[in-house]
């Protein structure tokens, strides 16, 4: 099939909620020779990257980098400080919580899951019942997912810090930020998490490859506790390297580095509170529009409660097989990829195809959002699917009113 005239020409948008857009400048300082691994400039910026990632997740604890994905990160927080046989908790609030929680299982670990749904945040009630009910403090870690990007259900951690000292339960507070950092506000030092997981290609806007366990003293303490745990996997040498080669056990992810350390610099430019506030605002004008056009149709936003909605990512329903029908057309009509349902339905369920997602993370800006706005009211007039009317204006009016 020829590719539609009006497609063939200009940048294509990847709206998905990651890999996020990257930056020019990130993908020209990627764009050169292999560097020397073992002296020279490499060396200055790997060391130059510890203390600024750890300025984005507001800790002044440890940083230990990873040539991986979330699942790696998932792994090693859980390597580091969880023996077989041990228990952990997980409040799941969508596909990845249980995602966490099948890594711990195949470490070893008993798994207690309290599921509330796809479409609530977390009920500390629940969870302080459950904690309570832990007398013995079997219970070593709680896994909470910041940011679930199935669902884009954003928790309330520091809730969830608070509800673990009331009970008085010495657990781990483990955060996975894998949608949220660098978009949505997280404060691990001051909202008490203990370990926290996250990767480059999202909020940190460099391609996948690299990803994070950020530890407190406390999770170092239970690591130090630890009956062995793999040379790999051990973050004890990566966060204090004696030789440059420990920061990844092996050979470095060299243009990942030159990437990360561009992209790093761009978000303190830009200060971090700022970019809290831009990815605030660019979400605000995304429900402004999607809340129009529910009015008159069958688009409803996954999250009700605006205090529940991440700034990263935001889950849509639009009744099967509309989702699917919607992302195919600006895909193949206007050069807008828009995100799948991931883990809303079963798998092979015809329903699955009555969600999809979009990604508003990183490098984003005004006109780049209200050009999605705009390609996604393209494909329901083009698809006739009902709609209310005005959603564009709504969106251009909060991003105005700034």
């Amino acid at each position: 099939m020829s590719t539609p005239p009006i497609a063939g020409f200009g940048r294509d948008y990847l709206a998905i909620p990651g890999p996020s857009v990257m930056p020019d400048a990130v993908l020209r300082a990627m764009h050169r020779g292999a560097p020397n691994i073992y002296a020279g400039e490499l060396i200055d910026i790997a060391a130059s990257l510890v203390p600024d990632l750890k300025r984005v997740a507001r800790t002044s604890g440890d940083v230990a980098m990873y040539i991986g994905n979330g699942h790696a990160v998932w792994e090693a927080a859980l390597a580091n400080t969880i023996a077989p046989g041990e228990t952990v908790l997980v409040p799941a609030t969508g596909r990845f919580g249980h995602g966490w929680a099948d890594i711990a299982l195949g470490l070893g670990a008993e798994v207690e899951t309290l599921d509330f749904g796809k479409r609530a945040p977390m009920d500390m009630d629940r969870i302080a019942e459950t904690l309570r009910a832990d007398v013995g403090h079997k219970i070593k870690a709680v896994l909470a997912v910041h940011v679930d990007t199935s669902t884009s259900i954003r928790n309330d951690i520091s809730a969830l810090r608070a509800t673990l000292d009331a009970v008085g339960h010495p657990a781990l507070l483990m955060a996975d930020c894998m949608a949220s950092l660098g978009c949505d506000r997280f404060e691990m030092d001051a909202w008490g998490v203990d370990v926290m997981v996250a990767g480059c290609q999202k909020g940190l806007m460099v391609p996948p490859g690299m990803a994070f366990v950020f530890f407190n003293a406390k999770a170092a303490a239970a690591r130090a506790a630890m009956p062995r745990v793999s040379r790999y996997w051990d973050w004890t040498p990566r966060a204090n390297p004696v030789e440059f080669f420990m920061y990844w056990n092996g050979t470095a992810p060299t243009h990942h580095l030159y990437g990360l350390r561009t992209a790093l610099d761009m978000l303190h430019a830009e200060g971090i509170e700022a970019v809290w506030a831009r990815h605030a605002r660019l979400a605000r004008a995304i429900w402004a529009a999607c809340e129009v056009w529910a009015q008159g149709g069958p688009l409803e936003l996954n999250v009700a409660d605006t205090q529940n909605r991440s700034c990263a990512v935001t889950a849509l329903r639009l009744e099967a097989p509309n989702g699917t029908a919607l992302r195919d057309w600006v895909e193949h009509n206007i050069g807008l990829t828009l995100g799948i349902g991931l883990g809303m339905a079963p798998p092979g369920d015809p329903s699955w195809h009555g969600f999809f997602r979009l990604g508003h993370m990183g490098h984003i800006n005004g006109h780049m959002i209200m050009g999605l706005l705009g390609g996604i009211e393209s494909g329901l007039i083009a698809l006739d699917i009902p709609r209310g009317s005005g959603a564009l204006e709504a969106a251009a009016g909060v991003i105005a009113k700034g």
